[in-house]
């Protein structure tokens, strides 16, 4: 369960650097809370972060499911790839929008399979 673990951590240390990104757009494209339009640029930034913080809200009990019923080391991959989904995504979001979909697809596929993983799993350990 370590490497779920690292996974999970380092996926809010990013969530957290996401919100830091956030606060400095708001200085550069003079966005002052407690506003969140007025820029389009700055508005990239904060769609990022809360579409982020919509997956995270998947991810992280869907992690520990998939680690708990399934496997600890999978989990932790697409967990990993999560992170790395999510680094793009934000990256392509901020430059272009319509760009987004590689990243977006990254986050997507370790969520839905962690998702129904833990599900099977546990449905599995309760039929026996």
């Amino acid at each position: 369960m370590v490497y779920v673990h690292i996974v999970i951590a380092l996926a809010l240390v990013e969530f957290f650097l996401f919100g830091w990104a956030v606060g400095r757009a708001r200085g550069r494209y003079s966005v002052s809370a407690p506003a969140v339009t007025g820029n389009e640029m700055f508005e990239r930034y904060l769609r990022v972060q809360m579409n982020t913080l919509e997956q995270l809200v998947i991810f992280l009990p869907a992690v520990f499911l998939f680690a708990r019923y399934v496997s600890p080391i999978i989990a932790a991959g697409l967990g990993a790839l999560f992170i790395v989904g999510r680094a793009i995504y934000f990256r392509a979001y901020v430059q272009d929008p319509k760009k987004r979909t590689f990243g977006f697809a990254l986050t997507a596929f370790p969520n839905i399979a962690l998702l129904i993983g833990g599900l099977l799993g546990a449905l599995r350990a309760l039929i026996g």
